[in-house]
Order: structure tokens, then sequence, then C-alpha cells
């Protein structure tokens, strides 16, 4: 039976058709032999950390199995959640309740129920050798999510849990509270340490290629190298566009990946995300209190404030996932025409700060991009990508 663009091109699960297998840190050994090693080494915590969308948990499965593998998140946890109730949850184990007791009888070879209940609650220890003795490997996804300090109890629970032998990865973003883990000392020697690095074009392309050859779908390398730039380093991001563009073929019972259809896939691609409520708030920065902003007159007739500024220049070419101040205040002054007033880095600077203090302060999906160290980072490339083609009809 012949495959369909959904059974290849898997934006939101394990992509069985078009897996592709990267080094690690130019060293020529595989990711997924790299995590082998850190998983059969005894007394570790492996630490995965890497940007998203990046395909850190689509590794995790490839490598342990889905059989295997028991994912939890960071979510999962508030400060007063229990370790090891959720830990237990995940496997179906009766981490509590009650059990009512017996007596003997007097012939001395039988028991019956004497009606009374006694609470339990299951041991670390039996959770453990649970995992232990059915090949189970915990993996904790969005680490970061978990609140700091529920951060530093699970770190605490996981340096007794590893030494007894529990196998266990963290998953978490860069630039984000890994300290629990990674700068631990209690955790120190202990640590098997993976960075996931950023997808190459040619790792990309490679995704584009394998899966259009599998639906006997037309493409020039040409082509898959545009889409590998368009999809900001996320393989996800790909998995997501090419699906688009086979739904695009479809309709038109069209068998070619023409580069003239390609800004049309990008468009529809972004009806999947969900990021307007975010780049209004980033458009329209703090609530300024009755106070009226500066506008700025830009090239292209548009009268925007400072945050706007911003905004639209982080949605310009080339998109790049982090950038440094220089170039992001070299991209605002050419939004803005030769002979008009330009804004101050150290205005801009401000901004940029106004913006780090309110996205913090809202949901994670807020938190697309963070300013630090003099850098502004993207951290999740589905907005920058929605940034520069989910707003045509502004």
């Amino acid at each position: 039976m012949a495959l369909k663009a959904e059974n290849v091109f898997k934006p939101g699960a394990y992509p069985e058709y078009t897996y592709v297998s990267r080094n690690y840190e130019n060293t020529g050994i595989s990711y997924e032999l790299r995590l082998k090693q850190a998983l059969r080494t005894a007394g570790c915590l492996t630490s995965l950390i890497g940007p998203s969308k990046m395909g850190k948990t689509i590794l995790c499965e490839k490598v342990i199995g889905f059989d295997n593998i028991i994912e939890i998140s960071g979510a999962d946890f508030n400060t007063n959640s229990d370790f090891w109730a959720i830990v237990a949850a995940k496997v179906e184990l009766p981490y509590q309740g009650e059990v009512t007791t017996e007596r003997e009888l007097n012939d001395g070879n039988s028991r019956e129920s004497d009606g009374k209940k006694e609470k339990y609650i299951l041991s670390k220890d039996k959770i453990i050798q649970y995992y232990k003795d059915n090949e189970k490997v915990l993996v904790i996804d969005d680490f970061h999510y978990a609140s700091k300090e529920m951060q530093m109890k699970m770190a605490q629970q996981l340096k007794d849990a590893i030494r007894k032998e529990l196998k266990v990865v963290v998953v978490s973003l860069p630039h984000r509270a890994d300290d629990a883990i990674r700068q631990n000392a209690d955790l120190s020697g202990r640590l098997s340490l993976i960075n996931i690095e950023t997808w190459k074009e040619k790792d990309l392309k490679e995704i584009a290629l394998k899966g259009f050859k599998q639906l006997n779908i037309n493409i020039t390398d040409e082509v898959a190298g545009q889409l590998a730039i368009e999809c900001l380093t996320s393989p996800q991001l790909m998995q997501y566009i090419c699906l688009s563009i086979c739904i695009l073929l479809e309709d038109k019972n069209e068998d070619t990946v023409k580069a003239d259809m390609l800004e049309n896939a990008y468009q529809f691609t972004t009806v999947n995300f969900n990021y307007s409520d975010v780049v209004n708030v980033m458009s329209k920065g703090p609530n300024p209190r009755g106070k009226k902003r500066k506008l700025f007159k830009t090239l292209t007739g548009k009268e925007l404030d400072l945050y706007g500024l911003i905004v639209e220049s982080i949605a310009k070419n080339p998109p790049v996932m982090e950038m440094d101040f220089e170039i992001l205040y070299d991209r605002i002054i050419n939004l803005i025409p030769a002979d008009a007033v330009k804004p101050d880095k150290q205005s801009v600077k401000n901004h940029l700060n106004n913006l780090q203090t309110i996205l913090k302060e809202k949901e994670e999906i807020y938190r697309a991009i963070e300013w630090k160290d003099g850098t502004v980072y993207i951290l999740d490339p589905l907005f920058l990508f929605y940034l520069r083609w989910g707003r045509i009809d502004e």
C-alpha cells in the first residue's frame, strides 16, 4: 500500500521514514552512539541540552525504544509535588493506598481478614527496582518547566537514584535554569553531558530528500536547500513544511516541488502555529500609562515605535536563531529611511530589557526570545517562522 504524506512527514511524532542520524560535536561518533554510551555508564545521570525543536526527545525514543522509555515533563511538577509519586504513576505502580491486614487462624495453616486497614507508601527503592527489572529509562523532558525549588528537590532525589543505578535522562534548553543539574556539586562526577548542536543544512536537506523520495515526489537539491535555510535549524519545522507542501501538491494533482510554491507553503504552514498573541505582546511592549511613544517612519511606510521595530528587525533576512546586539541594531536602522531620525543604542537596549521582563512574567509560550549578555536568542524556531510568514495580512 502506498505511503501517505502524513505517514512520512511527522512533525509531532517519531519520523520512521525520515529519521536522520547526525554526528556528535564533529567527533565522527553519532548522537545515538553517544547516548547509548551514557545510558550504559552505571551511576551516571545523563544531561541532554539543546535548543527547542531540535529532536532531543526523538533521539531518546530512537535509542531507548518506545517499550522502555518512560517520559515525564518538568511541567508535571509544582512546588508541592511528590517526585516518586509521579515516577511511580507513570508505570502504574500503586505508590500509596490501603491494605487490609490479616490474622492467623488457630489451625496455624490459614489466615483471614481482621477487618483492619493500614495505609502504605511504596518505597523509592522498590520503584527504582521496578524500573531496573523492567529495563525502563526515566526521561525528564523540559526540566526547565519545573520551579527552581522543585528542580533542586528533583536533583537531590536523582543523586541517590542514579547511585542505585536508575537510568535517567534530563532534557532541557540552553540559556535556561539548568544549574540544579549541571552545576550541582552533589552530582559532580556523576554526570554524562550531551550538548545537542543545531542542525546543519545538509542534514535538514536529507529529511526532505528522503521523505519526498518515499512519496515519489520530485524535488531538486537546490529547492531542498532553500527549505533547509527557512526551517531555522529545526527538523520539526522541516517536517511541518514538507507536509504542507505535500497537501498543496495533492490539491493541484502535481508531483514536483517547485521553488515558486515555497512562499505559499510557508504561509500555509503557519496556520498550525498560534503565536499571534505573542507577537502582539512584543509589539505593544509594556503599558505606556498615558505617555505617548515616539514613532519612527519605516521604508515600507509603516509608523512603528521601538518595540515594533525590534519585532520587525528579528523577522528580517537572513533568518537566524541568535543575534548580537550590533546586528540587531543595524537591522533596526536599515528599516528607517536614511534621512530620518534614528533611535540610539541605549534606548534599544532599554526596550529589550523591558521586553525580557514582560515575557518572563507570562506563560511559557510567550518566552520565545531571550535578551542576555548582549545577544538576542530566539528560543523557539516555530515562533520566528511565524514572525516571518504568518503576518501577511498585517
